[in-house]
C-alpha cells in the first residue's frame, strides 16, 4: 500500500522536520549528564573475583565469527546453486529451441 502514497507528499513531510527530532534527543542528553559516584565508580570497577566468570567471552567471540563464516558459505553455496540451475536451464532451452523450430 505504500506504493500507492505520493511520493512528493512523504518528501515534503521529511523535509519539514530533518533536524527537530534529532536536535531535541540531543539537547536532552547533554542537559541530564551526573558525575559517577562513589557507588558507580565501584559498580564499574574490575573485581577480582569476577575475572574467572569473563573467560566465556573469547568463546562467544570465537561461535560468532564461526556463525558468520558459515553463513556466508550458505549464502554462497545458495548463490551457486541457483547460478547452476538457471545454466542448466538457459543450455536446456537453447538445446530445445532449434529442434522445435524446424518441426
Amino acid at each position: 500500500m505504500a506504493f500507492l502514497l505520493p511520493k512528493a507528499s512523504t518528501l515534503s513531510h521529511l523535509r519539514l522536520h530533518p533536524q527537530g527530532i534529532e536536535g531535541s534527543f540531543a539537547q536532552s542528553r547533554r542537559e541530564y549528564h551526573f558525575e559517577l559516584g562513589e557507588r558507580e565508580k565501584a559498580l564499574l570497577a574490575d573485581d577480582p573475583a569476577l575475572r574467572r566468570f569473563k573467560s566465556h567471552t573469547k568463546g562467544v567471540r570465537r561461535i560468532k565469527r564461526i556463525g558468520d563464516v558459515l553463513t556466508i558459505v550458505v549464502v554462497g553455496g545458495c548463490c551457486y546453486e541457483i547460478y547452476v540451475r538457471a545454466t542448466i536451464r538457459e543450455e536446456a532451452r537453447k538445446a530445445a529451441k532449434p529442434s522445435g523450430g524446424s518441426a
